[in-house]
């Protein structure tokens, strides 16, 4: 766990595709835990610290996870995702060359809760969630391509699987037809980056996570970027 950003109210962490956000059937330790112990120990704080889990990322993803250190920022980040007041850019690695370098997907999303799977669909269901993101191929390597992907509507797994039904899954992904897993595990989508009018001080805060470090991959794409 690395920190991004922190200040009494808000912190923001880079997140490993290993580390869940909060708390599930595995047993594993959450990452909200660990923040918790860092504040208690960073701050010497007795008793139970407070924090707020503001949005989650899933498990295989990488990249800028929001906590609320407060109740007051937790009740207005929570109402700022609800409003799409939290502007979340996010990158992904595919293998296929999206028919359009750039675009606008709008699916309606059904989830099967057995499977922990939603599946598109092109036409509207009663069952269904709309969901839109808009996407642009901003770089290449031989074999792979880097899509930077905004968020319109948080749906689960909204990005693998939009992407997937584009015809690119992201590398790794092999819930969503990837044809083979990475070495650690993770999927190759990585939240770079969140910006935001802070909950209190309402100071534009804008938030970039460092790719994954052991993936040679990814390194080569954000230094392509900078």
């Amino acid at each position: 766990m690395t920190v991004l950003y922190e200040d009494n109210h808000i912190i923001a962490v880079n997140k490993s595709s290993s580390e869940i956000v909060q708390g599930d059937k595995t047993g594993d330790q959450p990452l909200s835990e660990t923040i918790k112990l860092y504040i208690k120990e960073k701050y010497n704080k007795p008793g139970d610290v407070y924090l707020g889990v503001a949005h989650r990322l899933d498990r295989p993803v990488s990249g800028v996870v929001l906590f609320a250190k407060t109740s007051k920022a937790l009740t207005r980040l929570n109402e700022m995702f609800k409003n799409h007041e939290v502007t979340k850019t996010y990158w992904a690695i595919v293998k296929e060359k999206p028919e359009q370098i750039e675009g606008r997907l709008e699916h309606y999303l059904t989830r099967n809760e057995k499977q922990n799977k939603s599946v598109a669909y092109d036409k509207v269901r009663s069952d269904a969630k709309k969901a839109v993101l808009s996407y642009k191929l901003i770089a290449h390597s031989d074999t792979y391509y880097l899509l930077e992907v905004n968020l319109e509507t948080g749906r689960h797994h909204q990005i693998r699987c939009q992407l997937a039904k584009m015809g690119c899954p992201i590398k790794g992904d092999l819930k969503y037809g990837f044809s083979r897993s990475n070495p650690n595990g993770g999927i190759s989508l990585h939240a770079r980056h969140i910006e935001f009018i802070h909950p209190v001080s309402k100071i534009l805060v804008k938030i970039e996570a460092p790719v994954p470090e052991n993936d040679s991959l990814w390194k080569a794409f954000e230094k392509g970027q900078k």
